[in-house]
């Protein structure tokens, strides 16, 4: 049997968090090892956040074209799904090819190991037939996989997770969408968009069920603008295949939904059996990893990204990879803090959020004051017209006069957090906020409005 290999950070999972900790350590003069199983760089940039906000672009193009003769005079435009997909395969993911990020980590000084590592105690990891031991410690950031739902019949037919939709070259005419979550909507809108006909059935009582109320009924007003067909409150019963179609039955009415393809967006979830998580100590049936503001996991052992089930969001797998790095390398830092997380649901209109929802806020036992504004009543959302469907929802909390969530919706949903995200962190008074300069005309200033309006 041959020695065990020797490292001094062993780091299982290269994602976006993952590839930052290994490469970042390696930089640092660390030897490092970087086990992956897939493609360097993880589901962000091949099969998620990348290639979906360039089939949101398209569908966002053929929606302005079609707001064309409301302001500007005439546009026809024909939907070419092809070129979506080429531009995801050529420019995106180079054919689900990971060699560019392969040499980018081999380069700052990482050494590559392809396969499924498995913990074999503390500090010690194998990998098919070899183990290393890390002597500073190991870092998991294996991420998640998508969540399937036990309906009967949906196991072993040819169903679509995220990947599949990706990787489409071909869109197919009708497809039934199992969740109403941010990737159930963000497809929804863009397959709509493209002249599939869409069925979103969501079991929560509206879309996005972990927002504001109001952004769900947004949601769900845009998605049936689009053409789309939107069940909430409503669960499935039996999946069936039929030749080349899916056939939906739906619980309590017994209606039955026929699609080309059925699209299953019910969420993610972490798999901790595999990494053997239970040699070090950790409870193989949990949800996530726990970690410590330093992100540590144990002794020896820390856990970023998705696995850390702080969110399924590259944004927050980089700012957890950035504390681990710091701990590793033994400086200084503070621990991570959640309270202003932000989150875009890139739908048109996007949706951004930040820290608690009203509701959040009040089983908190917080005392809240809230506001909600229309875009629309905006300058600037009056001069944009068509599209214009947004808002601005502030929660304050009424004792300590300070923002603790916030939402924007609109055109630039997303952008527009950026100052409520910052205003949340910061901690900013509110009777502060009252009296900055707003730019006019801008979607932001319609933040000024929604200060005043607070009750």
């Amino acid at each position: 049997m041959s020695a065990n290999e020797q490292a001094d950070v062993v780091v299982l999972g290269l994602g976006p968090g993952g590839e930052y900790v290994a490469g970042t350590l390696a930089e640092a003069g660390l030897d490092v090892v970087g086990v992956e199983a897939e493609l360097v760089g993880g589901e962000c940039p091949y099969w998620a956040c990348v290639p979906s906000k360039m089939m949101i672009r398209a569908g966002n193009l053929l929606a302005e074209a079609g707001r064309v003769s409301a302001l500007a005079g005439a546009a026809v435009v024909t939907p070419d799904w092809a070129r979506v997909a080429g531009r995801i395969r050529d420019e995106a993911t180079a054919g689900w090819n990971d060699q560019v990020a392969a040499d980018r980590f081999t380069a700052k000084g990482g050494r590559l190991v392809r396969g499924t590592g498995r913990l074999a105690g503390p500090r010690r990891v194998t990998v098919d037939d070899r183990t290393f031991e890390a002597r500073r410690g190991v870092v998991l950031a294996t991420g998640t996989r998508p969540r399937i739902p036990p309906v009967p019949g949906l196991e072993g037919t040819p169903y679509w997770t995220n990947r599949d939709a990706m990787a489409a070259k071909e869109l197919p005419a009708s497809m039934v969408v199992l969740g109403g979550g941010a990737i159930g909507v963000e497809l929804a809108q863009v397959f709509a968009r493209f002249r599939c006909a869409v069925t979103v059935i969501e079991g929560q009582d509206r879309l996005l069920a972990q927002e504001e109320p109001e952004a769900g009924e947004l949601a769900a007003d845009a998605l049936r603008a689009d053409g789309v067909t939107v069940l909430t409150g409503t669960r499935v019963r039996q999946v069936d295949r039929v030749g080349n179609a899916f056939t939906v039955r739906l619980e309590g009415s017994g209606q039955l939904l026929g699609a080309e393809r059925l699209l299953v967006a019910t969420g993610r979830q972490a798999d901790l059996t595999p990494l053997a998580v239970d040699t070090v100590g950790l409870d193989p049936a949990a949800g996530a990893v726990a970690t410590d503001g330093q992100m540590r996991a144990g002794e020896g052992l820390w856990a970023v990204g998705d696995i850390a089930g702080r969110g399924s969001f590259t944004h927050v797998s980089m700012y957890q990879a950035e504390i681990a790095v710091r701990d590793i390398l033994g400086q200084a830092g503070p621990d991570a803090d959640y309270r202003a997380l932000p989150r875009v649901t890139f739908t048109d209109p996007e949706i951004g959020a930040v820290g608690l929802t009203e509701r959040q806020a009040r089983e908190q036992g917080l005392r809240v004051r809230t506001s909600v504004v229309a875009l629309a009543s905006s300058t600037r959302g009056w001069i944009h017209g068509p599209g214009n469907d947004g808002f601005i929802k502030l929660v304050e909390d009424a004792d300590r006069g300070v923002l603790i969530g916030a939402t924007s919706a609109g055109p630039a949903g997303g952008e527009v957090l950026y100052g409520l995200n910052v205003a949340v962190h910061a901690e900013v008074p509110v009777d502060r906020l009252q009296h900055m300069i707003y730019t006019y005309p801008t979607f932001h200033r319609t933040i000024e409005t929604a200060l005043g309006a607070l009750h």
